[in-house]
């Protein structure tokens, strides 16, 4: 299983979203899915990136009722966070482009 990039968190979580609304668990499920498990976010690192990016005002949060569980907090983007997806995958996509060059440099 791969570690997760430091600042690479926030991405995942905005794109997972721009699917639609989920609740923190749906969250770390997607991102686990779509990597065919090789990544796998913990709730000790989900959770403090979800209330960090609800600060910055990219996600908004309610409580719901969800299947089995009687309540769970339902997060969707803002404007602002559906802003903030160009931003941070053109940031991943210069980051991915400068270590492949560094890779094929040495290789």
């Amino acid at each position: 299983m791969a570690e997760i990039l430091k600042g690479t968190l926030d991405l995942l979580i905005l794109r997972t979203l721009s699917l639609g609304p989920n609740h923190g668990l749906g969250i770390a499920r997607r991102i686990a899915q779509v990597t065919r498990g090789a990544l796998d976010v913990k709730p000790g690192s989900l959770f403090p990136a979800l209330y960090r990016l609800e600060e910055k005002g990219w996600l908004t949060s309610e409580w719901r009722a969800s299947g089995a569980h009687p309540r769970a907090k339902l997060y969707k983007l803002t404007p602002a966070g559906r802003k903030q997806i160009q931003a941070e995958t053109a940031a991943w996509s210069r980051t991915a482009e400068a270590i492949a060059r560094v890779i094929e440099a040495t290789s």
